[in-house]
């Protein structure tokens, strides 16, 4: 199962080929109204996501399937506390930002499928979101502050692009220097 396991474009100073082909992917939608295959998609991501305590939000082509789907925290956001309920996180399924507010404002990100390095990211700090939750009903949502950028960020994962994309300063161990120089050289 997928599940299991978080795709990464890189793992231990070795790029994983076939793992960064479907990150880089743009994924598909899902058929509204949701057929047997999308549900288990999205129960799927749900329940690898309710399982961890190391992500704001996670992506369904993370974890392995390159579907439109994503689920993030809504409650304790920065905090490495696990979801308790179904009123602490929310799911997305084939989500498009709609609108964007503001100035966008650069902070640290980090990405479960780019480990041990953490990038400054620009990001819209108001954003309106048209899609569908995991029962398949339309949803019209403004996301603003952290929320948002962790919302723009999963919605990246699902254009399959990710936070090197759209960074200005990548930051990394130095003991791995050797390593990353190389794969960010242009």
């Amino acid at each position: 199962m997928p599940e299991n396991k978080t795709w990464k474009l890189w793992e231990d100073e070795k790029v994983k080929e076939n793992e960064a082909l479907l990150l880089r992917k743009r994924a598909s939608e899902l058929p509204i109204p949701l057929d047997n295959e999308a549900r288990k998609d999205v129960e799927t991501l749900v329940s690898t996501f309710l399982r961890r305590d190391d992500a704001a939000g996670l992506a369904a082509p993370q974890i392995g399937i390159s579907k439109r789907i994503v689920v993030f925290k809504t409650k304790n956001i920065q905090s490495g506390e696990p979801v308790k309920d179904d009123s602490e996180y929310e799911v997305l399924i084939n989500p498009r930002i709609t609108q964007v507010r503001g100035d966008r404002e650069t902070m640290r990100e980090g990405c479960l499928s780019c480990p041990d390095i953490s990038v400054e990211v620009p990001r819209y700090p108001s954003i309106k979101v048209k899609a569908y939750d995991r029962n398949g009903n339309k949803i019209n949502k403004r996301y603003s502050g952290f929320l948002a950028r962790v919302v723009q960020h999963e919605v990246d994962h699902l254009e399959g692009k990710l936070i090197i994309d759209r960074g200005t300063t990548i930051y990394y161990p130095q003991e791995k220097e050797l390593f990353f120089e190389s794969l960010f050289k242009k």
